[in-house]
Protein backbone atom coordinates (compact mmCIF):
# COMPACT_ATOMS: atom_id res chain seq x y z
CA UNK A 1 0.00 0.00 0.00
CA UNK A 2 1.67 3.27 -0.98
CA UNK A 3 2.02 6.36 1.06
CA UNK A 4 -0.85 8.75 -0.39
CA UNK A 5 -3.15 5.58 0.55
CA UNK A 6 -2.25 4.69 4.02
CA UNK A 7 -2.56 8.93 4.45
CA UNK A 8 -6.10 9.08 2.87
CA UNK A 9 -7.33 5.96 4.77
CA UNK A 10 -6.13 7.56 8.10
CA UNK A 11 -7.64 10.71 6.80
CA UNK A 12 -11.48 9.23 6.47
CA UNK A 13 -10.65 7.36 9.44
CA UNK A 14 -10.04 10.69 11.36
CA UNK A 15 -12.79 12.44 9.76
CA UNK A 16 -15.13 9.30 10.53
CA UNK A 17 -14.10 9.33 14.25
CA UNK A 18 -14.95 13.06 14.63
CA UNK A 19 -18.67 12.86 13.52
CA UNK A 20 -19.27 9.68 15.13
CA UNK A 21 -17.59 10.69 18.60
CA UNK A 22 -19.73 14.27 18.14
CA UNK A 23 -22.89 12.61 17.55
CA UNK A 24 -22.45 10.16 20.48
CA UNK A 25 -21.49 13.50 22.66
CA UNK A 26 -24.59 15.55 21.57
CA UNK A 27 -27.18 12.87 21.83
CA UNK A 28 -25.61 12.07 25.63
CA UNK A 29 -25.75 15.80 26.07
CA UNK A 30 -29.64 15.72 25.05
CA UNK A 31 -30.51 13.04 27.57
CA UNK A 32 -28.56 14.69 30.11
CA UNK A 33 -29.81 17.89 29.82
CA UNK A 34 -33.72 16.55 29.56
CA UNK A 35 -33.20 14.23 32.58
CA UNK A 36 -32.09 18.09 34.30
CA UNK A 37 -28.22 17.02 35.00
CA UNK A 38 -27.30 20.31 33.39
CA UNK A 39 -24.27 20.48 35.24
CA UNK A 40 -22.67 17.28 34.61
CA UNK A 41 -22.25 18.40 30.63
CA UNK A 42 -18.49 19.64 30.66
CA UNK A 43 -17.53 20.49 26.88
CA UNK A 44 -19.13 21.18 23.14
CA UNK A 45 -19.91 18.12 21.29
CA UNK A 46 -17.12 19.50 18.86
CA UNK A 47 -14.31 19.20 21.34
CA UNK A 48 -15.44 15.18 21.81
CA UNK A 49 -14.69 14.49 18.17
CA UNK A 50 -11.86 16.26 18.34
CA UNK A 51 -10.58 14.80 21.01
CA UNK A 52 -11.72 11.33 19.45
CA UNK A 53 -9.84 12.14 15.81
CA UNK A 54 -6.58 12.86 17.47
CA UNK A 55 -6.36 9.69 19.16
CA UNK A 56 -6.79 8.17 15.45
CA UNK A 57 -4.62 9.71 13.84
CA UNK A 58 -1.97 10.60 16.51
CA UNK A 59 -0.65 7.39 17.34
CA UNK A 60 -1.03 6.35 13.65
CA UNK A 61 1.36 9.18 12.32
CA UNK A 62 3.31 8.93 14.69
CA UNK A 63 4.18 5.12 13.89
CA UNK A 64 4.35 5.79 10.30
CA UNK A 65 6.90 8.43 11.37
CA UNK A 66 9.26 5.55 13.07
CA UNK A 67 8.28 3.23 10.55
CA UNK A 68 9.93 4.85 7.64
CA UNK A 69 13.11 5.31 9.14
CA UNK A 70 13.04 1.79 10.45
CA UNK A 71 11.66 -0.15 7.26
CA UNK A 72 14.61 0.40 5.25
CA UNK A 73 16.89 -1.18 7.10
CA UNK A 74 14.79 -4.30 7.41
CA UNK A 75 14.05 -4.40 3.82
CA UNK A 76 17.92 -4.34 2.77
CA UNK A 77 17.96 -7.06 5.25
CA UNK A 78 15.72 -9.00 3.60
CA UNK A 79 17.41 -8.51 0.08
CA UNK A 80 20.65 -9.36 1.56
CA UNK A 81 19.21 -12.94 2.81
CA UNK A 82 17.53 -13.88 -0.96
CA UNK A 83 19.50 -16.17 -2.59
CA UNK A 84 20.18 -13.55 -5.39
CA UNK A 85 22.38 -11.42 -3.23
CA UNK A 86 25.14 -13.98 -2.59
CA UNK A 87 27.09 -13.08 -5.22
CA UNK A 88 27.43 -9.38 -4.29
CA UNK A 89 30.82 -8.21 -3.82
CA UNK A 90 32.79 -7.56 -0.42
CA UNK A 91 33.49 -4.17 -1.58
CA UNK A 92 31.03 -2.10 0.93
CA UNK A 93 31.65 0.71 -1.05
CA UNK A 94 30.41 -1.50 -4.66
CA UNK A 95 27.99 -3.12 -2.60
CA UNK A 96 25.75 -0.10 -1.32
CA UNK A 97 25.94 0.94 -4.95
CA UNK A 98 24.77 -2.37 -6.35
CA UNK A 99 21.54 -1.76 -3.37
CA UNK A 100 21.13 1.52 -3.91
CA UNK A 101 20.95 1.07 -7.86
CA UNK A 102 18.41 -2.09 -7.64
CA UNK A 103 16.27 -0.05 -4.78
CA UNK A 104 15.88 3.22 -7.10
CA UNK A 105 14.99 0.87 -10.10
CA UNK A 106 12.62 -1.10 -7.31
CA UNK A 107 10.50 2.00 -6.47
CA UNK A 108 10.53 3.87 -9.79
CA UNK A 109 13.17 6.34 -8.97
CA UNK A 110 15.34 4.56 -12.10
CA UNK A 111 14.29 3.21 -15.39
CA UNK A 112 16.98 0.66 -15.99
CA UNK A 113 19.97 -1.05 -14.33
CA UNK A 114 23.98 -0.54 -15.38
CA UNK A 115 24.93 -3.13 -13.19
CA UNK A 116 23.85 -6.82 -13.96
CA UNK A 117 24.22 -7.06 -10.70
CA UNK A 118 21.58 -4.44 -9.15
CA UNK A 119 19.03 -5.82 -12.01
CA UNK A 120 19.05 -9.50 -10.54
CA UNK A 121 17.66 -7.77 -6.86
CA UNK A 122 15.09 -5.60 -7.96
CA UNK A 123 12.56 -8.11 -7.85
CA UNK A 124 13.50 -8.90 -4.11
CA UNK A 125 13.63 -5.48 -3.44
CA UNK A 126 10.39 -5.05 -5.22
CA UNK A 127 8.55 -7.87 -2.90
CA UNK A 128 10.32 -6.64 0.16
CA UNK A 129 9.20 -3.19 -0.44
CA UNK A 130 5.70 -4.64 -0.88
CA UNK A 131 5.60 -6.51 2.26
CA UNK A 132 6.88 -4.05 4.87
CA UNK A 133 4.60 -1.80 3.07
CA UNK A 134 1.04 -3.54 4.17
CA UNK A 135 2.50 -4.44 7.21
CA UNK A 136 3.59 -0.65 8.03
CA UNK A 137 -0.31 0.21 6.76
CA UNK A 138 -2.00 -2.73 8.93
CA UNK A 139 0.09 -1.96 11.85
CA UNK A 140 -0.87 2.06 11.64
CA UNK A 141 -4.81 1.21 10.98
CA UNK A 142 -4.14 -0.98 14.34
CA UNK A 143 -3.01 1.67 16.09
CA UNK A 144 -5.58 4.20 14.50
CA UNK A 145 -9.14 1.90 15.32
CA UNK A 146 -7.64 0.89 19.15
CA UNK A 147 -6.73 4.81 20.24
CA UNK A 148 -10.14 5.84 18.77
CA UNK A 149 -11.68 3.29 20.47
CA UNK A 150 -10.34 4.19 23.87
CA UNK A 151 -11.28 7.66 22.85
CA UNK A 152 -14.33 6.73 21.98
CA UNK A 153 -15.27 4.67 25.36
CA UNK A 154 -14.28 7.99 27.14
CA UNK A 155 -16.86 10.35 25.49
CA UNK A 156 -19.39 11.41 28.41
CA UNK A 157 -21.15 14.74 29.17
CA UNK A 158 -19.05 14.72 32.02
CA UNK A 159 -15.54 14.50 30.63
CA UNK A 160 -13.56 16.81 30.09
CA UNK A 161 -12.55 16.83 26.29
CA UNK A 162 -11.91 20.86 25.88
CA UNK A 163 -8.94 20.94 28.11
CA UNK A 164 -7.80 17.88 26.82
CA UNK A 165 -8.06 19.61 23.12
CA UNK A 166 -6.87 22.60 23.96
CA UNK A 167 -3.74 21.20 26.08
CA UNK A 168 -2.67 19.03 23.05
CA UNK A 169 -2.97 22.57 20.90
CA UNK A 170 -0.74 24.41 23.28
CA UNK A 171 1.79 21.90 23.39
CA UNK A 172 2.20 22.04 19.54
CA UNK A 173 2.13 25.36 19.85
CA UNK A 174 5.10 25.31 22.63
CA UNK A 175 6.95 22.75 19.94
CA UNK A 176 6.20 24.97 17.14
CA UNK A 177 7.87 28.25 19.45
CA UNK A 178 10.84 26.14 19.97
CA UNK A 179 11.64 24.66 17.28
CA UNK A 180 12.60 28.25 15.95
CA UNK A 181 15.06 28.43 19.01
CA UNK A 182 16.52 25.19 18.68
CA UNK A 183 17.56 25.55 15.04
CA UNK A 184 18.89 28.53 15.73
CA UNK A 185 21.16 26.89 18.33
CA UNK A 186 21.67 24.51 16.02
CA UNK A 187 22.93 26.52 13.63
CA UNK A 188 25.22 28.82 16.31
CA UNK A 189 26.58 24.98 17.73
CA UNK A 190 27.38 24.39 14.25
CA UNK A 191 29.36 27.09 12.87
CA UNK A 192 31.23 27.65 16.39
CA UNK A 193 32.36 23.80 16.18
CA UNK A 194 33.23 24.04 12.63
CA UNK A 195 35.31 27.29 13.40
CA UNK A 196 36.84 26.38 16.28
CA UNK A 197 38.48 23.75 13.86
CA UNK A 198 39.22 25.99 11.72
CA UNK A 199 41.31 28.32 14.39
CA UNK A 200 43.19 25.42 15.49
CA UNK A 201 44.56 25.45 11.69
CA UNK A 202 44.70 29.31 11.44
CA UNK A 203 45.72 31.87 13.93
CA UNK A 204 42.43 33.49 14.71
CA UNK A 205 44.65 37.54 14.27
CA UNK A 206 45.67 36.39 11.05
CA UNK A 207 42.05 35.78 10.05
CA UNK A 208 40.77 38.53 11.42
CA UNK A 209 43.40 41.03 10.56
CA UNK A 210 45.32 39.57 7.54
CA UNK A 211 44.60 41.15 4.33
CA UNK A 212 45.19 38.46 1.72
CA UNK A 213 42.94 36.35 0.86
CA UNK A 214 43.80 33.29 -0.78
CA UNK A 215 42.30 29.67 -0.01
CA UNK A 216 43.66 28.18 -2.87
CA UNK A 217 46.94 28.69 -2.23
CA UNK A 218 46.65 26.74 1.08
CA UNK A 219 44.62 23.68 -0.78
CA UNK A 220 47.75 23.27 -3.33
CA UNK A 221 49.86 22.83 -0.16
CA UNK A 222 51.39 26.41 0.10
CA UNK A 223 50.52 26.55 3.91
CA UNK A 224 48.16 28.32 5.86
CA UNK A 225 49.87 31.23 6.43
CA UNK A 226 49.16 34.56 4.65
CA UNK A 227 46.86 32.72 2.91
CA UNK A 228 43.14 33.50 4.84
CA UNK A 229 43.07 36.99 5.69
CA UNK A 230 39.82 38.33 5.70
CA UNK A 231 40.36 42.15 5.95
CA UNK A 232 39.36 42.65 2.04
CA UNK A 233 36.49 40.63 2.32
CA UNK A 234 35.13 42.20 5.27
CA UNK A 235 35.92 45.49 3.14
CA UNK A 236 33.96 44.50 0.19
CA UNK A 237 31.24 43.61 2.28
CA UNK A 238 30.94 47.05 3.92
CA UNK A 239 31.86 48.73 0.86
CA UNK A 240 29.06 47.38 -1.07
CA UNK A 241 26.43 46.73 1.34
CA UNK A 242 26.87 49.04 3.61
CA UNK A 243 28.56 52.33 2.01
CA UNK A 244 27.41 52.51 -1.34
CA UNK A 245 24.01 50.30 -0.95
CA UNK A 246 23.02 52.86 1.53
CA UNK A 247 24.50 56.32 -0.01
CA UNK A 248 21.82 54.39 -2.92
CA UNK A 249 18.65 53.44 -0.10
CA UNK A 250 18.79 55.97 2.74
CA UNK A 251 18.11 59.20 0.66
CA UNK A 252 15.75 57.37 -1.83
CA UNK A 253 13.85 55.08 0.82
CA UNK A 254 13.51 58.47 2.88
CA UNK A 255 12.11 60.85 0.64
CA UNK A 256 9.70 58.54 -0.97
CA UNK A 257 8.25 58.11 2.54
CA UNK A 258 8.23 61.51 3.02
CA UNK A 259 6.22 62.35 -0.56
CA UNK A 260 4.17 59.39 0.34
CA UNK A 261 2.89 60.28 4.19
CA UNK A 262 2.93 64.07 3.70
CA UNK A 263 2.51 65.17 -0.10
CA UNK A 264 0.82 62.24 -1.98
CA UNK A 265 -3.40 62.21 -2.30
CA UNK A 266 -4.46 59.31 -0.96
CA UNK A 267 -5.43 57.96 -4.59
CA UNK A 268 -1.91 58.03 -5.60
CA UNK A 269 -0.45 56.48 -2.12
CA UNK A 270 -3.10 54.00 -2.51
CA UNK A 271 -1.18 52.79 -5.58
CA UNK A 272 2.35 54.39 -5.17
CA UNK A 273 3.18 52.32 -1.66
CA UNK A 274 2.15 48.64 -3.11
CA UNK A 275 4.22 49.23 -6.28
CA UNK A 276 7.39 49.91 -4.08
CA UNK A 277 6.87 47.23 -2.08
CA UNK A 278 7.12 45.06 -4.92
CA UNK A 279 10.96 45.75 -5.32
CA UNK A 280 11.47 43.65 -2.10
CA UNK A 281 9.48 40.53 -3.18
CA UNK A 282 11.74 40.45 -6.91
CA UNK A 283 14.11 37.49 -6.57
CA UNK A 284 17.69 38.77 -6.26
CA UNK A 285 18.67 36.56 -9.34
CA UNK A 286 16.98 38.96 -11.65
CA UNK A 287 18.86 42.19 -10.00
CA UNK A 288 21.61 40.03 -9.87
CA UNK A 289 21.02 39.78 -14.08
CA UNK A 290 19.94 43.51 -14.25
CA UNK A 291 23.68 44.43 -12.71
CA UNK A 292 25.88 42.14 -14.79
CA UNK A 293 24.08 43.19 -17.74
CA UNK A 294 22.92 46.24 -17.78
CA UNK A 295 24.35 48.39 -15.32
CA UNK A 296 28.45 47.25 -15.00
CA UNK A 297 28.74 47.40 -18.71
CA UNK A 298 27.25 50.80 -18.37
CA UNK A 299 29.34 51.90 -15.72
CA UNK A 300 32.59 50.73 -17.30
CA UNK A 301 31.85 52.53 -20.67
CA UNK A 302 31.05 55.49 -18.44
CA UNK A 303 34.12 55.19 -16.30
CA UNK A 304 36.57 54.61 -19.69
CA UNK A 305 34.63 57.82 -21.30
CA UNK A 306 35.98 59.94 -18.25
CA UNK A 307 39.40 58.69 -18.29
CA UNK A 308 39.07 55.82 -15.47
CA UNK A 309 41.62 52.98 -16.81
CA UNK A 310 41.42 49.66 -15.52
CA UNK A 311 37.36 49.27 -14.93
CA UNK A 312 36.11 46.52 -14.65
CA UNK A 313 32.60 45.28 -16.03
CA UNK A 314 32.72 43.43 -12.97
CA UNK A 315 32.57 46.14 -9.90
CA UNK A 316 31.73 47.07 -6.24
CA UNK A 317 29.41 50.19 -7.89
CA UNK A 318 27.24 48.40 -9.91
CA UNK A 319 26.55 45.51 -7.05
CA UNK A 320 26.10 48.40 -4.59
CA UNK A 321 23.81 50.30 -6.68
CA UNK A 322 21.53 47.66 -7.51
CA UNK A 323 21.85 46.35 -3.91
CA UNK A 324 20.46 50.54 -2.94
CA UNK A 325 17.47 49.90 -4.99
CA UNK A 326 16.65 46.50 -3.77
CA UNK A 327 16.49 47.41 -0.25
CA UNK A 328 14.67 50.54 -0.98
CA UNK A 329 11.76 48.82 0.38
CA UNK A 330 12.89 48.54 3.59
CA UNK A 331 13.71 51.67 4.37
CA UNK A 332 11.01 53.05 2.75
CA UNK A 333 8.60 51.14 4.63
CA UNK A 334 10.33 51.55 8.50
CA UNK A 335 10.04 55.75 7.23
CA UNK A 336 6.66 55.19 6.64
CA UNK A 337 5.51 53.81 9.29
CA UNK A 338 8.00 55.82 11.78
CA UNK A 339 6.68 59.55 10.30
CA UNK A 340 3.10 58.13 10.32
CA UNK A 341 3.41 57.30 13.95
CA UNK A 342 4.42 60.89 14.93
CA UNK A 343 1.36 62.44 16.36
CA UNK A 344 -0.69 64.98 14.64
CA UNK A 345 -0.35 68.19 17.15
CA UNK A 346 3.33 68.05 16.67
CA UNK A 347 2.97 68.64 12.91
CA UNK A 348 -0.25 70.92 13.84
CA UNK A 349 1.58 72.83 16.61
CA UNK A 350 4.45 73.28 13.77
CA UNK A 351 2.23 74.90 11.06
CA UNK A 352 0.31 76.66 14.03
CA UNK A 353 3.57 78.44 14.68
CA UNK A 354 4.21 79.71 11.00
CA UNK A 355 6.57 77.13 9.72
CA UNK A 356 6.07 75.83 6.06
CA UNK A 357 5.32 72.08 5.54
CA UNK A 358 9.37 71.76 4.33
CA UNK A 359 10.52 73.51 7.24
CA UNK A 360 7.23 70.93 9.64
CA UNK A 361 8.99 67.87 8.05
CA UNK A 362 13.02 68.78 8.21
CA UNK A 363 12.30 70.32 11.98
CA UNK A 364 9.80 68.29 13.06
CA UNK A 365 8.68 65.25 11.84
CA UNK A 366 12.66 63.74 10.73
CA UNK A 367 14.09 64.42 14.12
CA UNK A 368 10.67 62.85 16.51
CA UNK A 369 11.03 59.80 13.61
CA UNK A 370 14.91 59.49 13.44
CA UNK A 371 14.88 56.57 15.98
CA UNK A 372 12.51 54.57 13.94
CA UNK A 373 14.29 55.95 10.90
CA UNK A 374 17.35 54.36 12.00
CA UNK A 375 16.10 51.02 13.04
CA UNK A 376 14.67 50.45 9.63
CA UNK A 377 18.36 51.66 8.19
CA UNK A 378 20.35 49.28 10.94
CA UNK A 379 18.17 46.62 9.25
CA UNK A 380 18.55 47.52 5.93
CA UNK A 381 21.96 47.38 6.53
CA UNK A 382 21.48 43.80 8.00
CA UNK A 383 20.13 42.63 5.12
CA UNK A 384 22.16 44.07 2.47
CA UNK A 385 25.57 42.23 3.86
CA UNK A 386 24.19 39.50 3.70
CA UNK A 387 23.16 39.83 -0.30
CA UNK A 388 25.13 36.74 -2.29
CA UNK A 389 23.51 36.40 -5.89
CA UNK A 390 23.91 40.07 -6.94
CA UNK A 391 27.59 40.42 -5.90
CA UNK A 392 28.39 36.80 -7.61
CA UNK A 393 26.97 38.42 -10.71
CA UNK A 394 28.09 41.89 -10.50
CA UNK A 395 30.92 42.31 -7.99
CA UNK A 396 33.39 39.43 -8.79
CA UNK A 397 35.48 37.18 -6.87
CA UNK A 398 38.31 39.44 -6.81
CA UNK A 399 39.36 39.78 -3.16
CA UNK A 400 40.69 43.42 -3.81
CA UNK A 401 41.27 46.09 -1.32
CA UNK A 402 40.34 48.97 -2.36
CA UNK A 403 38.90 52.22 -2.65
CA UNK A 404 37.83 52.52 -6.38
CA UNK A 405 34.07 52.00 -6.68
CA UNK A 406 35.02 50.84 -10.71
CA UNK A 407 37.67 47.80 -9.58
CA UNK A 408 36.54 44.53 -8.85
CA UNK A 409 35.77 43.14 -5.02
CA UNK A 410 33.91 40.25 -3.44
CA UNK A 411 32.62 39.65 0.46
CA UNK A 412 31.98 37.44 2.79
CA UNK A 413 28.77 35.48 1.55
CA UNK A 414 30.31 35.44 -2.21
CA UNK A 415 33.19 33.76 -0.19
CA UNK A 416 31.56 30.93 1.27
CA UNK A 417 29.54 29.91 -1.41
CA UNK A 418 32.60 29.58 -3.85
CA UNK A 419 34.00 27.52 -0.86
CA UNK A 420 31.26 25.45 0.27
CA UNK A 421 30.87 24.72 -4.20
CA UNK A 422 31.35 21.37 -5.22
CA UNK A 423 33.05 18.24 -3.92
CA UNK A 424 35.02 19.69 -0.51
CA UNK A 425 37.37 18.12 1.90
CA UNK A 426 36.01 19.22 5.34
CA UNK A 427 39.30 18.45 6.95
CA UNK A 428 40.91 21.53 5.26
CA UNK A 429 41.13 24.98 6.16
CA UNK A 430 39.72 25.94 3.06
CA UNK A 431 36.71 24.36 3.37
CA UNK A 432 36.30 25.23 7.23
CA UNK A 433 36.94 29.17 6.52
CA UNK A 434 33.59 29.28 5.29
CA UNK A 435 32.54 28.33 8.79
CA UNK A 436 34.86 30.72 10.15
CA UNK A 437 33.27 33.57 7.78
CA UNK A 438 29.61 32.45 8.60
CA UNK A 439 30.34 32.80 11.92
CA UNK A 440 31.65 36.73 12.09
CA UNK A 441 28.77 37.44 9.32
CA UNK A 442 26.24 35.66 11.87
CA UNK A 443 27.70 37.88 14.78
CA UNK A 444 27.53 41.12 12.70
CA UNK A 445 23.90 40.32 11.31
CA UNK A 446 22.55 39.71 15.05
CA UNK A 447 24.25 42.57 16.76
CA UNK A 448 23.08 45.01 13.86
CA UNK A 449 19.05 43.61 14.37
CA UNK A 450 19.40 43.58 18.11
CA UNK A 451 20.36 47.55 17.86
CA UNK A 452 17.89 47.88 15.38
CA UNK A 453 15.30 46.17 17.37
CA UNK A 454 16.14 48.02 20.89
CA UNK A 455 16.30 51.03 18.95
CA UNK A 456 12.66 50.95 17.25
CA UNK A 457 11.20 49.83 20.84
CA UNK A 458 12.42 52.69 22.36
CA UNK A 459 10.91 55.18 19.53
CA UNK A 460 7.19 53.02 19.76
CA UNK A 461 8.17 53.45 23.67
CA UNK A 462 7.98 57.44 23.16
CA UNK A 463 5.01 57.69 21.35
CA UNK A 464 2.38 54.77 21.68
Amino acid sequence: MTGPAIFLLLAGLGAIAWVSARARALRLQTVARTSGRRDAVHSLPGYHGWYVALWTLIPAAIFLAIWANVSPGLITQTVLSDPAAQSLPADAFSRSAILGEARNIASGAQAAAFNPAAQALVEPYRSAISEYGVIGAVLALVLAFAGGAYAFTRVRPDFRARTRVERLVMASLLIASLLAIVTTLGIVVSLLWESIRFFSMVNPVDFLFGTKWSPQSAALGYGNKDAFGAVPLFWGTIFIGAIIAMVVAIPLGLMSAIYLTQYARPQVRKWMKPILEVLAGVPTVVYGYFAALTIAPALRDFAVSVGIHGASSESALAAGLVMGVMIIPFVSSMADDSIAAVPQSMRDGSLAMGATTSETIRKVLIPAALPGVVGGVLLAVSRAIGETMIVVMAAGLAANLTLNPFSSVTTVTTQIVQLLTGDQEFDSAKTLAAFALGLVLFIVTLLLNIVALRVVKKYREAYE
